[in-house]
């Protein structure tokens, strides 16, 4: 936050100093994540519980024919069959996704769950990592997944001592060294104008591809696509 205003009173400055104007308004941020053990802990349990979807050969075979497509180096072995391990995370994270879900950990305890309900091992924002959205693989994992989430939320709601580890760890640990503040301010509105005309160009063309669930039963159904359709 220092380095913001700082960056605010040097261009104050400089417009003084030529005797011109500036303004400034914050576009977006996203402050780091923080979630919270006690919750994290219960939710694994669940998952131990739950397990992992019953994949089907055609499942795996679409997998291993992805990860063989895109050359993946990580995995080729298709979808998991075993769970996770559970660890504390790196205390030196190198990176990680970008989301306003870390603005929201800090208001209020949260945890994410990353459930199996895409192909292992591709390359993140590429075309191989939408394959599986359309397919038994991304329900299956959904399903699941919020099989989980059910049980994390009925936990909460019915276990008193939970929510108070919660609440313990939020204001003890995650908030004992550093307090948050919000780079975006009240003046600060949606800059929806950013994709306007990208939407106006592409919209009717993605609303051809919308999945009508009154005629289809999945949405490869309304495509045409055998499944698994995959190279020999």
């Amino acid at each position: 936050m220092k380095l913001y205003e700082n960056g605010n009173r040097i261009a104050d400055g400089a417009a003084m100093m030529t005797n011109t104007k500036v303004t400034h308004r914050t576009l977006g941020s996203a402050w780091p994540r923080h979630f919270n053990q006690p919750v994290a802990e219960a939710m694994n349990e669940n998952i131990k519980v739950v397990g992992l979807p019953a994949w089907s050969a055609e499942d795996q075979m679409l997998a291993k024919a992805i990860q063989r497509e895109v050359k993946s180096k990580n995995d080729t072995t298709g979808m998991p069959s075993k769970l996770d391990e559970f660890k504390a995370p790196d205390a030196e994270p190198r990176s990680g996704g970008s989301d306003d879900i870390g603005d929201i950990s800090w208001k209020v305890p949260t945890v994410t769950m990353r459930f199996p309900s895409n192909v292992p091992g591709l390359p993140g924002h590429h075309w191989a990592n939408a394959v599986a959205m359309a397919t038994p693989i991304a329900h299956k994992g959904v399903v699941t997944g919020a099989k989980v989430q059910a049980m994390t939320i009925i936990d909460l709601l019915t276990k008193p001592e939970l929510v108070a580890k919660a609440k313990d760890y939020f204001d003890n640990v995650q908030k004992a060294k550093q307090q948050y503040k919000p780079m975006i301010t009240k003046e600060d509105k949606p800059a929806t104008y950013l994709n306007a005309e990208i939407m106006k160009q592409y919209r009717p063309e993605l609303e051809k591809f919308y999945y009508d669930e009154t005629k289809y039963g999945s949405y490869l159904e309304q495509l045409g696509i055998k499944y698994p359709t995959v190279k020999k």
